[in-house]
């Protein structure tokens, strides 16, 4: 077991969680980075071993540019140390080797096989190091895709996400944002914690495997079960919902409304609201299924009334009233709304001095009692170069380095 292990040391009042693991991440772009500062929030101390000169490919990504870098790189980057390590190199493989024996989790995402070309595979490590937990990241795994580059456009597109995002009638459209390299590092963030667990009782690692395919029909959900349980192949709906209506936006007399109502009794509310309280009882509309069967000749009787008004004073209105309903914003909008909900979605991270280095989202999950929240900044490339390669060339029941 790695000396750096803390699975004996029970977690004092406000102790982060994987406080005492370190974690040697391989990986680069979003979903490896991602998983790893998902583990650095919680406490482990990341080391990112990246490429002299040039460094992870997202420190080039932009614009946008912040004061500091690529806000690409820095948005899945803090809270680790940077060390620059030629793997090409056999001193520096050799280093990188030595990082991996002392660590309680590597994460990577090479093509699979790339690191056991380098000696750096989960086979030659987990022999000296029998308790590490080997993680790794692909497009399409290690069996008949495994010579495929794994991107997340590609994949939204193979995987059938694009299928059924967009317009009936147009083209197919890729979320907004990289989602499936977002759920692949929950994916592999919970794969990693669930094996640390499991050493806990066994003494032993384990090489877990995750990819972007199978963590996008992971996250399918009813649509992949319509085709598996009732041979139903979903479509593209636009911004309706293939089970529930009404469930989709709705134009207002501005911008569209959000409305979701997942029940008969949200429906009669809105109903209500629209000073349309016939519906409700209306054959056609009285059950969900109903509305799904009528979903064309009810949805324009609701937005010839919400166009009486704008969209935030039908979500004030339609709230109180205990229907789900929400105007669609901008991001800076939503973050706005986070805050005046009492959230703080927002933390400040610090360079290595101590002082404000910007803004950055929060992890998640809040904690009670609380938990210190870490808070560095997404390290420069090669920031911690010199004093990891002195802390790796020294013997282990030397060696020691502060976080």
């Amino acid at each position: 077991m790695p000396a750096t292990s803390s699975d004996n040391v029970p977690a004092g009042p406000g102790q982060r969680p994987l406080e005492g693991i370190v974690v040697a991440d391989f990986s680069r772009v979003l979903a490896g980075p991602l998983c790893t500062m998902t583990l650095a929030d919680l406490g482990a101390r990341v080391i990112k071993v990246e490429r002299p000169g040039t460094g992870d490919d997202t420190r080039s990504w932009g614009p946008p540019w912040s004061p500091t870098g690529s806000t690409y790189f820095e948005s899945v980057n803090r809270n680790k140390e940077s060390v620059c390590l030629d793997l090409g190199d056999e001193g520096d493989r050799q280093l990188a080797r030595e990082l991996a024996l002392r660590a309680d989790v590597l994460v990577e995402n090479f093509k699979p096989g790339g690191l056991d070309r380098l000696g750096l595979g989960y086979a030659e490590l987990s022999a000296a190091n029998p308790g590490l937990v080997y993680a790794s990241i692909s497009g399409f795994g290690s069996a008949g895709g495994r010579d495929l580059p794994g991107y997340d456009f590609v994949v939204q597109a193979l995987g059938g996400l694009m299928s059924i995002t967009g317009e009936a009638d147009g083209t197919p459209l890729k979320a907004g944002v990289a989602l499936v390299d977002v759920l692949t590092a929950k994916d592999a963030a919970i794969a990693v914690l669930a094996a640390l667990s499991s050493r806990r009782a066994t003494g032993r690692g384990s090489h877990v495997q995750v990819n972007l395919l199978s963590s996008l029909q992971g996250a399918l959900a009813n649509q992949a079960q319509a085709w598996l349980g009732a041979e139903v192949v979903p479509g593209r709906m636009g911004n309706a919902h293939p089970s529930i209506v009404p469930y989709q936006l709705l134009d207002c007399g501005d911008v569209p409304l959000a409305v979701a109502c997942g029940n008969d009794a949200q429906f009669a509310r809105l109903a209500a609201e629209l000073g349309v309280p016939e519906l409700a009882s209306d054959e056609r509309f009285a059950t969900n299924s109903a509305r799904v069967a009528h979903r064309e000749v009810l949805i324009p009787l609701l937005e010839r009334r919400l166009a009486a008004a704008p969209a935030a004073q039908w979500q004030e209105r339609l709230s109180k009233a205990g229907i789900p309903a929400g105007k669609v914003s901008g991001i800076d909008e939503g973050i706005a709304f986070a805050e005046s909900l009492g959230l703080d979605p927002v933390l400040e991270v610090l360079d290595s001095n101590g002082d404000p280095a910007g803004r950055q989202i929060r992890h998640p999950a809040t904690w009670e009692p609380p938990l210190a929240t870490r808070a560095e900044a997404p390290p420069k490339l090669g920031a911690h170069t010199e004093e990891i390669r002195a802390w790796l060339r020294t013997p282990v029941h030397e060696g020691h380095l502060s976080r």
